[in-house]
């Protein structure tokens, strides 16, 4: 683990590493969409859905989400569509214009590919959503591969996904890196000895700052674009 005080000592020496592996939201994508979709535009449809007030609908969907935090349940499209009784893609679709690519994560990922990186999306995101993201960001051609954990069956929290993964893609532990907003998948990721693990320290572009202790913390990626 870092000392304390290291976590924003991050240098990179990009001629030993081969292989990207990127978080989806909060990462690559502003986690603002996703903030506003669950925690206020879910409650306001489901508060007139179900003739309620917007404070209660919210202690319920935020219930509810809790209630699966940890699970492959809690992103789970299909899931949340049976809960909920809501169309959740057509209300995604409502506030698509959310969607951003972070800053600087474009120029990132294009440094990434013209040095011939292999570049992996690796997200909890249901495939549902996935699709809808990259219509909206348009960055889907960066990647050699888009790997759902729904494709497993299994979150990033689980060690049994990081195996899957390797069998799927053939990771170099000790040549790789991967970027992500939360502790439990980085903390799964370092177990399972991915040499380079960083975490995002500002996901949303709606809250402020936030390092993770102990590890490696960036903003955007402007502070890791491949230098040679």
């Amino acid at each position: 683990m870092e000392q304390p005080g290291e976590e924003n000592n991050l240098k990179l020496d990009w001629n030993q590493i081969d292989t990207i592996l990127l978080d989806l939201d909060g990462t690559l994508l502003d986690l603002n969409f996703d903030l506003e979709f669950w925690l206020e535009y879910v409650p306001e449809v489901y508060s007139k859905k179900n003739n309620i007030d917007f404070q209660s609908a919210k202690e319920i969907v935020i219930s509810k989400i809790n209630s699966q935090e940890g699970k492959l349940t809690w992103y789970c499209l299909d899931y949340w569509e049976k809960e909920l009784e809501l169309d959740i893609m057509k209300l995604k679709a409502d506030i698509s214009h959310l969607i951003k690519v972070h800053d600087h994560a474009l120029t990132f990922l294009q440094s990434a590919k013209e040095n011939n990186k292999r570049i992996y999306l690796v997200t909890n995101a249901h495939r549902k959503g996935i699709k809808l993201k990259m219509k909206m960001s348009k960055i889907q051609d960066f990647f050699d591969e888009i790997i759902s954990s729904h494709d497993f069956g299994i979150p990033k929290q689980e060690q049994k996904f990081w195996k899957d993964l390797d069998n799927q893609i053939n990771i170099n532990k000790d040549r790789s890196i991967f970027f992500d907003d939360s502790l439990d998948v980085l903390e799964a990721a370092r177990k399972f000895k991915i040499k380079n693990v960083v975490a995002i320290s500002k996901p949303s572009t709606k809250i402020d700052k936030k390092n993770i202790p102990g590890y490696k913390n960036i903003e955007n990626f402007n502070e890791v674009i491949p230098i040679y």
